[in-house]
């Protein structure tokens, strides 16, 4: 598959505004999927090449996280194995079925979500944490079943973690910030590789829009960890009500 020179300017361009806010708060394939979109792709080839761009970016990220010792390394190789087995369910029911029923899913878990970012209002203050034993425990099934909702279908995955992290484990912003981070990788390139076995990637265009997305969430880092609290939490609401609009008007035939 070919793109203008045109279109390929368009895509590299949302896939950097993409990246940006994914760094930040995730929620990045909110932007990433409806960028392959409207530049022709069909939706399996859009999902499969997204991943290889979303991946590159979410590498830089991670390891400005990691960098600034906000990734617990005891929690997150758990959190990445549990991610990994996700993901691989996940990318494979993607390949098989229609996601309309998950979009219907999705409607009911996105008020939900959105009534803990409104009920919230210091997104960054820190919860009494519990025991490590007891992070561990949540951190995994957390890790899982958004693993495996993102290789299925992807937007949204990091402001998932992130406030199941901070509101249900008990994470410290950064931490969950970091620990999103690893997760969110692995069940990239764990979906990643699965979708180029079965053709569904575009490598080439991939690796364009990549090195777009790996500028853009190196920038985004960078700037959560100046002033990361303040701008976590608009970004999140902005992206959750973006999202919800998204699928209502797919499922009504609209997008």
């Amino acid at each position: 598959m070919e793109l203008s020179i045109i279109k390929l300017v368009i895509l590299c361009s949302l896939i950097c505004i993409g990246g940006f806010v994914d760094s930040i708060a995730g929620g990045g394939g909110l932007i990433y999927l409806p960028a392959y979109f409207l530049v022709g792709f069909p939706a399996h080839k859009a999902t499969g090449t997204n991943k290889v761009s979303a991946l590159m970016g979410t590498a830089v990220a991670t390891w400005s996280y990691a960098k600034a010792g906000y990734i617990i390394w005891k929690i997150a190789i758990f959190c990445v194995a549990a991610s990994f087995l996700g993901a691989t369910i996940g990318a494979h029911i993607s390949l098989m079925l229609s996601d309309y029923y998950f979009k219907i899913i999705l409607l009911v878990i996105l008020p939900i979500v959105a009534f803990f970012v409104m009920k919230d209002k210091d997104l960054g203050r820190q919860r009494e944490p519990y025991s490590e034993l007891k992070t561990l425990l949540l951190c995994i099934p957390i890790s899982f079943a958004v693993g495996m909702y993102d290789a299925f279908y992807g937007p949204g995955t990091g402001t998932f973690l992130i406030l199941l992290y901070t509101t249900v484990a008990h994470l410290p912003l950064n931490n969950a910030n970091g620990i999103s981070k690893v997760v969110n990788l692995t069940s990239n390139v764990t979906s990643m590789v699965i979708f180029v076995i079965n053709g569904t990637a575009i490598i080439k265009i991939g690796l364009i829009a990549g090195v777009c997305n790996m500028v853009a969430n190196y920038i985004g880092s960078n700037t959560f960890k100046k002033d990361g609290s303040k701008i976590v939490r608009p970004v999140m609401i902005t992206v959750l009500t973006i999202f919800s609009v998204k699928i209502i008007l797919e499922l009504l035939g609209l997008a």
